[in-house]
Formats: structure tokens, sequence, C-alpha cells
């Protein structure tokens, strides 16, 4: 439309109509046979599946934070949607759900359409990737809202876990054992630390792409090898490693009378959270309360499925590592050896 008000105003109706037309096919790949209606209606349909007795859904919502900035400034938008999916799925995964459907909002100052493209298609990759269907989004364009050409992420995910089946850390007992799965990197959290860190350090430029490179890897997806491991293994508790580190996500997983230790010596960080320690000068404690430290998500397993444990993560292409175990109470939740 010929001086068109609104779009004088910020906002580009047609800019948000031609975003859709580049997604729907990427995104109608992720539907399966319970996905009801096509895009562009106003709400998303999903039919439940049939073969549950006492179906319980499973709701997530998350972010991907600053990691967004450091794509953008970096033009390396393709993986930043499956860091958006795993962040939510991954969560799911943990109360032993299958994840269903996925719904994102696109925030920014100015409708980018390719860069928009960009990330919604690595959103709709990363559902097929986990087994569940994109039904739906927003993109909202806010001139007045947001700076330059910035722009923002959310997800919300839904799933479904039979009621009996639910993973808590009810089950868990003395002398379990924690088994920890390698992560891809820092996944999507600690970011505003980590901009500040490649920002004020004095690396060559050579070695602050390579630091770059290294912190834009995706946020490894856990939903497939965790529901395949649920089938053949009794897991206690999982906890998914995300804001708060080990420090704080592995206690989520253990219950209140007891308590857990974790072998440091076990597992050995990346070059990723060597560089980072090093640049920042940053104390052991701090890595373990801020980062995953290499370690993205842990179960909680009997001694006697270690072997089992290790065997479906290894089909997957997963790294593990017994990482510590359930002891008696003792006043803190974590005790690092």
């Amino acid at each position: 439309m010929k001086n068109d008000p609104y779009k004088k105003a910020g906002v580009d109706i047609k800019a948000g109509n031609d975003l859709v037309d580049k997604i729907k096919n990427d995104v109608s790949k992720t539907f399966d046979k319970n996905v009801l209606g096509n895009i562009g209606s106003f709400s998303g349909f999903y039919s439940l599946p049939k073969g549950y007795k006492d179906p319980v859904l499973v709701a997530c919502t998350d972010g991907v934070g600053t990691k967004v900035a450091l794509a953008q400034r970096n033009s390396s938008l393709e993986t930043i949607g499956q860091d958006l999916v795993a962040m939510c799925i991954n969560d799911m995964v943990t109360s032993g759900a299958k994840p269903l459907f996925f719904l994102d909002y696109f925030a920014s100052s100015k409708l980018d359409v390719n860069e928009a493209s960009k990330v919604i298609k690595g959103i709709a990759k990363a559902c097929k990737m986990s087994g569940c269907s994109l039904i739906g989004g927003e993109t909202a364009e806010m001139p007045d809202h947001y700076i330059g050409n910035n722009f923002d992420l959310a997800g919300f995910s839904v799933g479904v876990v039979e009621k009996k089946l639910i993973i808590d850390a009810k089950k868990v007992r003395k002398n379990n054992i924690i088994i920890g799965i390698e992560s891809s990197g820092a996944h999507s959290n600690g970011y505003s630390l980590i901009n500040k860190l490649i920002e004020k350090s004095s690396l060559s430029k050579t070695e602050r792409q390579k630091l770059i490179k290294l912190a834009l890897k995706p946020t490894h997806l856990y939903a497939t090898v965790i529901l395949d491991l649920l089938k053949k293994v009794k897991v206690k508790s999982i906890a998914n490693i995300t804001g708060g580190g080990l420090i704080e996500n592995i206690p989520r997983s253990i219950p209140n009378n007891l308590s857990s230790e974790i072998y440091l010596d076990n597992w050995e960080m990346s070059p990723l959270f060597k560089t980072l320690q090093k640049l920042g000068k940053i104390h052991l404690d701090d890595m373990l309360r801020i980062f995953n430290c290499g370690i993205g998500m842990t179960v909680v397993i009997d001694p006697k499925d270690l072997n089992e444990t290790q065997k479906v993560l290894s089909k997957h292409k997963f790294k593990s590592f017994m990482i510590g175990k359930v002891i008696q109470n003792t006043k803190r939740k974590i005790n690092f050896i």
C-alpha cells in the first residue's frame, strides 16, 4: 500500500506475510498425524495421541538469552533456533515426557525476513529432530521497544507422559550413581559473561574467532536419546544442566533426605570452558555455578544399569561419564571431590 501509515510507524505487515511464505514448507514438514489444520489459523490444533491410560501434559517455556546477540553479531543464525528448541524440550524430557508440539515467539525492532527465516527454519529442523511439531508462533515488530536491529526469541513446548511413569526424585536411593552426558559447549547459559569476556579479551583475531565458533555451537537435543534410554533402563531422576550450572541443577534431581558427591576428575572440561576460565580468572566454584562445564544432562541410575546406560548413550553418539553418586544427607546438597 502506498503511503502506508503503519509501515511509516515502523511495522511492515507485508514483511510478516513474506516471512510466513518463506517458512511454511519447513514448518509443515514437522507436522505429524496429530496436527489439525494448517499454518495461518488463529490457533494451533493438536490431537492427543492414543495409547495413554492416564496422560499428563507437560509444558515448558524458555529463551536463548544473550546468545542471540553473539549469533547476530557474527551472522550465525542458522543454529540459534536449535538452541531455543533444546532449552525447552531438554527441560521437558527430565520428567520422562515425549515432546508433542512447539510454538515460537520472534520479536524485533524491524523485521528482517532473511534473518527471521534462518532462525525459524532452524527451529523447524530442531523440532523435526526431536519428534515434535511446530504448530504456531508469533512475529512481533516493535520499533520503539527494541534498539537497532536487535531481536529476541522465546519458545513454548508441550509434551505428554503416562502419570505413573513421571520421573521425579522419589525413587533415588543412596549409592545410586550419577551419569553425566556430554554438552556441546555452553549450550544457552552464561552468555552475558561470555560476551563480556570475548569483548574485553586481548585474543588475536584468529583466537577470538575460534572462541566465538566454540561458543556458538548449538545446544544438544537430548529428547531422542533420553526417551530411548527410558525404554531400556529404570532411570531414577534426570537433571538438565542449565542456568545455575552443576551446583544448582544436580541437587534438583536428588531427594531432600540425600546428597550427592561429584568427582571432578572423571571428566575434562572442554577447551571452551578452559579458555573462559583463563580469560576471566574465574574461580572453579564460580565456573561450576555459572556453566555446565561439559556436562549437559545427568541421569541417576542403579549401578547395575551402568553398562546398558552407556551402551544406549554411545549408540546415539553421546559421550558419557560416571561423575558421581548419591550419598547420605550432608550439610551441602552437592559435594565436589
